[in-house]
C-alpha cells in the first residue's frame, strides 16, 4: 500500500484509509466476529488509517474497535481517527463546548482503549462557540497529550482559514467523489494551500460508483438512504443509469468500478486521502485495489466524459440531512 503525509504531521498513512461508520448500524448490523474480520483484512492490505467517531452507533465503532485492539494486544497498528461535536439532545444537536468535548475526548479513549488519539474532529460546527475558539480547545486536549492531531469536518474553506491562523489543521474531512465534486470549489486548493489532508468520505458515491449499487429494495431498509434525495425515485432510476455507463467503463479497462473511483480521487491531489467504508472484506479488497492503479490524463478524460461534473440526481442531502455541513458555494 502506498503511503502519504497526514497533515504537516510528519505520520504517514495508507493512501486510502478505512471508515468505520460501517462499524455501527448505520448500513446494517455488524457483529463483533465481522468487526474482527473487517480489522483483520484492514491490516492483511496494509490500511494503517482508521476512522471513527462517538456517534457512530452511539460508541459502538469505537468499542468494536476497542475490543479488536484489547484482543489482539500489541502495539495499535494502526493510525486511529475519531470525532465529536454530533449530540442527541433535539434541543442542541451540535455541541463544542469545551466541557462537552472533554467528557466526549474522555469517553472516545476509554472505549478505544488508548491514552491518546491520533487525529481529533469537531465533527459538525455548533454556531454558539467561535471557530478560534474550538481550535483552541482542540489546542488544549493536544498540549494535555491526548490527542496529537487536530482536525474539522464538512467546514468551509473560509473557516478553515480562521482555524489555521490558530493552529495548524491537521486534517479536514468531506464528502468528495466522481458523484461530489463541490469540494473542488475551494475546499481541495484550501486545504492543498494549508497543508492540510482533505480526507474524503464516501468516496465510492454511498454506492452509486460500485458494481453493486443499492438498489430501490435496499434503500427501503436503510433509514439513511431512504429518505436521501439521491436514492429516491426518479433520481434513483438516472442514477443507475449513469452507474451503467461508469461500470462498463471500468470494465473495458480492467478494473471493479470501486477500485476505478477510488484511483480517480487519489489523481486529484497528494493532500487527498479516500475512507472508504464496507462490511463487506471482498469488497475491501476492490477498493484496496484503487489503491494500486496510476493513470493518465487519457484515462481521467475519459472517466469524465462518463461521468461529467453534476451527472448525479439529487442533492447529496435533504433539507434535514444538511443540518450542520458548512455551505459555501
Amino acid at each position: 500500500m502506498k503511503s502519504r503525509e497526514l497533515g504537516q504531521s510528519n505520520v504517514e498513512v495508507s493512501a486510502i484509509g478505512y471508515g468505520a461508520m460501517s462499524l455501527s448500524s448505520f448500513w446494517g448490523a455488524i457483529t463483533q466476529e465481522d468487526a474482527n474480520r473487517l480489522l483483520d483484512a484492514c491490516l492483511d492490505y496494509g490500511i494503517t488509517h482508521i476512522d471513527t467517531a462517538d456517534v457512530y452507533g452511539m460508541g459502538r465503532s469505537e468499542t468494536l474497535i476497542g475490543d479488536w485492539l484489547r484482543m489482539r494486544k500489541g502495539p495499535v497498528p494502526f493510525t486511529i481517527a475519531s470525532k465529536v461535536g454530533i449530540t442527541r439532545d433535539p434541543d442542541h444537536r451540535f455541541n463544542n463546548d469545551p466541557k462537552h468535548m472533554a467528557v466526549s475526548l474522555d469517553g472516545s479513549l476509554k472505549r478505544l482503549g488508548l491514552d491518546a488519539l491520533d487525529l481529533y474532529y469537531v465533527h459538525r460546527r455548533d454556531t454558539r462557540h467561535d471557530i478560534e475558539e474550538v481550535t483552541d480547545t482542540l489546542v488544549s486536549f493536544k498540549k494535555a497529550g491526548k490527542i496529537k492531531g487536530i482536525g474539522f469536518s464538512e467546514i468551509a474553506p473560509s473557516s478553515l482559514r480562521r482555524a489555521s491562523a490558530v493552529h495548524p489543521i491537521d486534517a479536514v474531512q468531506s464528502e468528495y467523489s466522481l458523484s461530489t465534486r463541490s469540494p473542488e470549489l475551494g475546499l481541495v486548493q484550501t486545504c492543498a494551500e494549508l497543508g492540510t489532508s482533505l480526507v474524503a468520505f464516501s468516496p465510492v458515491g454511498r454506492s452509486l460508483l460500485t458494481n453493486r449499487p443499492h438498489q430501490r429494495c435496499d434503500v427501503e431498509d436503510l433509514t439513511w438512504a431512504s429518505g436521501n434525495p439521491r436514492f429516491q425515485e426518479p433520481n434513483l432510476g438516472y442514477n443507475h443509469c449513469y452507474n451503467a455507463k461508469f461500470c462498463a467503463l471500468a470494465r473495458e479497462m480492467g478494473f471493479p468500478a470501486a477500485s476505478l473511483a477510488i484511483a480517480w480521487l487519489l489523481m486529484q491531489g497528494v493532500h487527498v486521502l479516500p475512507i472508504p467504508g464496507t462490511q463487506k472484506v471482498e469488497h475491501l479488497e476492490e477498493l484496496v485495489i484503487g489503491a494500486e492503479i496510476s493513470l493518465t490524463d487519457e484515462d481521467v478524460d475519459r472517466i469524465e466524459a462518463v461521468l461529467p461534473m453534476g451527472w448525479a440526481h439529487g442533492d447529496r442531502y435533504s433539507v434535514q440531512q444538511w443540518a450542520g455541513p458548512e455551505r459555501y458555494c
